[in-house]
């Protein structure tokens, strides 16, 4: 893992789905309880996320995905995406694959001509809140949440 230029960063692909929803669902049991909102993304991904503008990295070394995360695009006026369901496996944590995933997913939604990007996390997920913070989040108040394990949200700004 510490050859970086080998962890590919891929665009959403059917062969992808069962990892996102693996990873997340690992990922959001290790800290909180599985909510019906997190099934319903997870099991149809490509009906909620992709199929409405948004899209799905995988982090992938030697054929293992190792992380993941979607842009879900948005309806709301305060936002264009949101970054969601971010998940990097227990063996790849802390080894960069957040910041490749978060970053890819940026840079994608620039590309896209977004203007915010919106996330919702826990503070209790001190390296996330770090990597958010690093990439240039803030925090925000007043948008409201269908997840119960929500207790800070977070805005970045882009310069499209």
């Amino acid at each position: 893992m510490k050859n970086k230029e080998r962890v590919e960063i891929a665009t959403y692909s059917p062969k992808y789905q069962k990892s996102f929803k693996d990873l997340n669902i690992e990922w959001i049991s290790n800290y909180f309880e599985v909510e019906p909102n997190d099934v319903k993304a997870l099991d149809h991904a490509e009906e909620y996320i992709i199929n409405k503008g948004g899209e799905i990295f995988s982090a992938i070394l030697n054929d293992e995905v190792l992380g993941v995360c979607a842009l879900i695009k948005s309806d709301e006026k305060e936002y264009d995406y949101e970054l969601a369901k971010m998940a990097v496996s227990p063996k790849a944590q802390g080894k960069g694959v957040g910041l490749l995933l978060a970053e890819s997913a940026i840079k994608w939604a620039v590309d896209k001509g977004a203007s915010r990007i919106y996330l919702e996390s826990n503070t209790k997920l001190k390296p996330a809140i770090k990597l958010y913070e690093k990439l240039g989040f803030i925090e925000i108040k007043g948008l409201s949440s269908s997840y119960d394990r929500v207790d800070i949200q977070m805005m970045l700004t882009l310069n499209s």
